[in-house]
Order: C-alpha cells, then structure tokens, then sequence
C-alpha cells in the first residue's frame, strides 16, 4: 500500500487479534469472536436504590473477559454509542509492527467517534493474564476487563495444575460521574475528589466458593486508576506464579502488591479448617499523599459451610509498610528455564536517565491562576491532535520533535529534602527516537519535587526486565552492580519506589510509536509521560506495517 498524506481514515471494521503461540501453526488455529459494544447503563453498586449512569462494554461492569488459547485467532466487533469518544487499550498485548490498534488516543490513533467501529490486531507469542481499557480521559474507571490466553492445547501450566480458576478485577468507584469530578478538578488547578470506594469485580464485596484440598489460581488484575493495592486472604498463603502474563519462579506470601495496570496469578490452596475467610483489598501509600483508605472485602467460603458462620479476619499490612513492599517486589525473579528463559540484555546501547518531578505551572483556565503537573526530565508531554504514529509514519512535520533529553537539563539531589521552589516545567510534545533492535537502558528516578510518590511506569509494545531498584538517588557507579542480569522479573508495568529508582532494559525490536506514562491517571493527566519512536528495520519484516484502511477519523 502506498503512503498518502492523510492521517485518518472513517468506516465500521473489526478487530482482529491473532494469538499464536511459540510452536503452534496459524492453520490449526481455533477463530473465536466478540462483539464490544461500549453503551451507558445505569447501575447500582453501594446504596439500595442509587443509581448512575456509567460508561461500559456491553453494559457490564466489569466488562467481558476475552478468553483465547495460544495459536487463536479471535475476533472482536468495538462499536462505540456512548456520547464519548473512545479508544480501548489492550494493555500488556505487544502488537508486533502494529501499533495502529495500540489503543491510546492521539498516540496510535484518533478515537473512535460515536456510531463508529474499529481496530485490526496481530499478536503473537504470548500467554498469561492482561487486560483491556478505555485509554482516553478517566473513563477506564469503568471500561475494563480481563484478558485471558491460555497455553497451547496439551501444553500445561509450570506449576501444578489448578483444580479451578476465577479473575479478581481490583478498582475504584465513585458515587458521581466521574468526568465531571475530573472536570471540577481541573478548573481548580488541582487534584479531583479521590474515589468513594475500592471494588472487586466491580462490586463492594464478592462471593467465592471453595472445595477443601483443592488449589485455585487467581488471576488478579489492579485495574484502580489511582492506588497501589495489597489483597490478602485471611488464614491462606498465595504463591505467585506470574505477572504481567510471564511466568515467574514460585514464592508464597501472605499478602501481594499490586500497582494500577499490573497483574499476577496466584495459586491458593484451600486446606484451611472449613470455614468463610475474609478476602481483601486496600492501598499502599508511603509517601504524604492522600489517598481513599476504604478497603474492599470479598468472602472465600468452603463448601456446605452456613452464611451464618462470622468469617476469619484477614490481617493486611499497614497502609504505609514500605518494609512489605520491597521484600514482596525482591522476591518476583523470572522463572528462567529451556523453554522459557529470560533474554535480559547484556550489552546496552543507549543509556537514558528519567527523572520524574510534580510541578506548578500557570493556568489562564484555573480559577487560581496556576495547576499542579508533572514532569519527565522537567517536560510535560502536550497531547496531540492526531496520532503520533500517523504523524511518524507519513513524516508529517510539527506535530512532534524527537529530541527528548536523555538525562535531565540540571542535575541535583533527587531525593534530599522537599524543593519548592522553581517548581515550573517546559511543555512539549518531545519524543525520543531508538534504532531498531538497539539494547536500551532507562532508570526512572522519582524525585521530592512538591513530594516524593511511587509511579508505577507501563511501555506499550514492549515487556522489559527490571534488573535493578533502590531508594534515594541511584548511583551510576555503584548500583549497577548490584544489577540481577540472570532472572530479573520481566513486566509491562512498574513500580518506581517513593524517593527511589528503579532500572529497566529491553531491546527495540519492534518499531512504531510507543506510549510510555505513569499508570497514575491523574500524573497521566498531568503530562506525566512521554513515547518513543522506534525505527523501522531493513527490509518489511522488520518495518511498521501499513495503516488500516479503517483507522478513526480524526
């Protein structure tokens, strides 16, 4: 297909996901189909006879679970007839060479406009737990679901087969709509109203029965736009097994942590007296920043055991217990075997230094003159108007630079006490451009710019290995070797610790406009986040594939 100069094109289409596992043949692929349709439902979740209307994918909340199986081809119909626009992220999905249905509006594509359909994906080599969601305003806070891809047929787990199975989707709830508390915000220059409420599965408890002797896998998913959470259950160990849809070398504990974008599969064994258990979710913050403490609460039940017993107390760590955090995080190394191994990068080509800072800008919109914002490298990204990746692909001029720095424009004492003072940032829709199958290295370093927080950070395209993390500032002479090159944990999405850092590294081999912002919606909302442009290889298999003749109008 020839390039033209357009960016966008208009028309009802399909998406279309390929799952095609390492050693499967696209010929004995299984087609399985979904149809999306993103409406507005009035529901009801807290108070008996309270009502609000809500965006969501075929008036569920959550929305429908997209079960495949390595080497499935599956279908999915997205139309959108809510009065918003829309866009749906398909987050943890690599999309290799197609990051035209990516999801993010104005970085892969215009948003999908009222009354119309889109998207048109390939994926390939991946199984595990992800998920999908709105990815334009706040409207995730709703637009969400899990995605399920099984092994290969006759391929199992590399851990003991579970008895059953259940998703445990973590979110927040607010009692208003919640674009207009976005809104109010805004206005003010500052944060909106926190949520009312934490949710699994959507409601503000869960019901999950249980057979004595047997193992469950849980496959838990923080789809919360604003909290870290831990989840427990009272009187049961969980052995992690994976996150971010990859396997991981088992390890038990009473309790997980889990960021907003992050997953991990659990196994529980229920060898517990019989009984009804308490299941838990709540946050972790350790650094002074206000957040909705409401914890939600679920019920394990053993089968034929009465409602009426009083259910076993679940013992959660404290809101601010940083100890658990970093013990929990040391503990993730990637499973690292023949037919799963770990490619972590030895040699590095690039080296980037991030530094993440909150900030004070002047606002002629705010009623107080000025708006909290937030920065990579003192740059608060400006959203475009069309996708950066048309933009990239036609070589459309001034729609964006790629001259983001590669380390901050003034070093100084990352961590040491709070600066207030020059709190300003640059704007700018300023990229950063990586050659094709280049070996990259970023450390993301938080700062006590207004304050210190944890971020956690979510690459579109790309998985990466954590090889290195600490608190205060990191040491480019020191802490590198202290790296784990051997099984560092392998994610999508990661925790920079509160007044920490943390190094990451993967290899640009798969070449298009990637998203890379903090999975906070409200840092994301103010500019905390950037992308990279990844050139294209030497010959078609290695270059960005032609745009869909359906792509959104802008």
């Amino acid at each position: 297909m020839a390039k033209t100069n357009s960016f966008c094109w208009g028309s009802s289409a399909l998406l279309f996901l390929c799952l095609i596992g390492f050693f499967c043949s696209p010929a004995k692929a299984t087609l399985k189909t979904y149809r999306f349709d993103v409406q507005v439902k009035n529901v009801s979740r807290f108070y008996e006879g309270h009502s609000k209307p809500i965006v969501t994918v075929n008036g569920m909340f959550p929305g429908p679970t997209v079960y495949a199986r390595e080497g499935d081809t599956l279908l999915v119909n997205v139309t959108n007839h809510a009065q918003y626009n829309m866009s749906i992220h398909w987050h943890g999905l690599k999309q290799y060479r197609n990051g035209w249905a990516d999801g993010p509006a104005y970085i892969t594509q215009c948003p999908i406009k009222t009354g119309h359909s889109y998207y048109n994906i390939t994926i390939t080599g991946q199984r595990g737990t992800l998920w999908w969601h709105a990815h334009i305003f706040w409207l995730r806070a709703t637009v969400y679901g899990a995605i399920v891809i099984l092994p290969k047929q006759g391929t199992g787990f590399p851990f003991p087969q579970p008895y059953k199975e259940a998703n445990i989707v973590l979110g927040e709830w607010w009692n208003n709509d919640v674009e207009e508390v976005v809104k109010q915000g805004n206005k003010l220059g500052l944060p909106p109203n926190m949520s009312d409420a934490h949710t699994i599965n959507g409601k503000p408890g869960l019901f999950f029965p249980v057979e004595q002797g047997k193992t469950y896998l849980l496959r838990i998913i923080n789809a919360a736009l604003n909290d870290e959470l831990f989840f427990v259950i009272a009187g049961h160990n969980l052995t992690v097994v994976e996150i971010d849809a990859v396997y991981t070398k088992p390890f038990t504990s009473q309790a997980i942590l889990i960021a907003p974008g992050q997953t991990t599969n659990v196994l529980v064994q229920d060898n517990q007296a019989p009984g009804r258990y308490f299941m838990a979710a709540r946050p972790f913050m350790d650094a002074p920043v206000s957040v909705d403490n409401k914890t939600a609460t679920g019920i394990l039940q053993y089968k034929g055991i009465p409602n009426s017993v009083q259910p076993v107390l679940p013992q959660l760590p404290a809101l601010d217990n940083t100890a658990f955090a970093m013990s929990f995080n040391a503990k993730l190394r990637s499973l690292n075997t023949a037919q799963f191994p770990a490619s972590v990068p030895l040699k590095v080509d690039r080296h980037l230094f991030y530094t993440i800072g909150l900030g004070i800008n002047q606002c002629t919109t705010c009623l107080n003159g000025t708006q909290l914002t937030a920065s990579l490298n003192n740059i608060t990204f400006v959203m475009p108007q069309i996708g950066l990746l048309q933009a990239h692909y036609f070589n459309t001029k001034g729609v964006f630079t790629t001259d983001f720095p590669d380390r901050p424009p003034t070093p100084f004492n990352y961590s040491g006490a709070p600066l207030t003072a020059s709190l300003g940032t640059k704007v700018g829709t300023r990229l950063s451009k990586l050659a094709f199958n280049s070996t990259v290295e970023l450390v993301l370093q938080d700062t006590n710019l207004l304050t210190v927080e944890s971020h956690p950070f979510h690459l579109h395209g790309y998985n990466f290995f954590v090889v290195g993390t600490g608190v205060g500032n990191f040491d480019p002479k020191k802490d590198p070797a202290k790296y784990n090159l051997v099984d560092p944990p392998e994610r999508n999405t990661i925790g920079v610790p509160t007044g920490g850092w943390v190094a990451i590294r993967f290899r640009a081999d798969n070449p298009g406009v990637w998203f890379m912002h903090c999975h906070l919606e409200l840092h994301t909302r103010w500019g905390l986040k950037t992308a990279f442009v990844v050139e294209s290889g030497k010959d078609s298999d290695h270059s960005i594939l032609p745009p869909p003749t359906d792509l959104p109008p802008r």
